[in-house]
C-alpha cells in the first residue's frame, strides 16, 4: 500500500504527515531520517487500526506542482 506523505522543514529539522492518515506524524533531523520515521509511523498506525478491527483507509491524496508565471 502506498500513502502520500508531506515533508516540511522546521526550525530543528523536518516533520512529516500523511493527509490520508489523520494523526499519523513523524519528525527527524534529516529528510532521510524523517522519511524512515514516517514509514514506521504509518506501519504502526495501520497495525493499530487492524487491531481495533478497523479497515485501512484508502490512499486518496496525490501531489501536484503548479507553475505560476513570475
Amino acid at each position: 500500500m502506498k500513502y502520500l506523505i508531506i515533508v516540511e522543514t522546521t526550525e530543528t529539522g523536518y516533520s512529516a504527515y500523511s493527509p490520508d492518515l489523520p494523526g499519523c506524524i513523524a519528525t527527524g533531523a534529516t529528510r532521510e531520517e524523517t522519511e524512515e520515521n514516517m514509514r514506521q509511523a504509518v506501519d504502526f498506525h495501520l497495525e493499530g487500526l487492524r487491531l481495533e478491527g478497523l479497515s485501512c483507509p484508502p490512499a486518496k491524496s496525490y501531489s501536484a506542482i503548479v507553475e505560476i508565471p513570475a
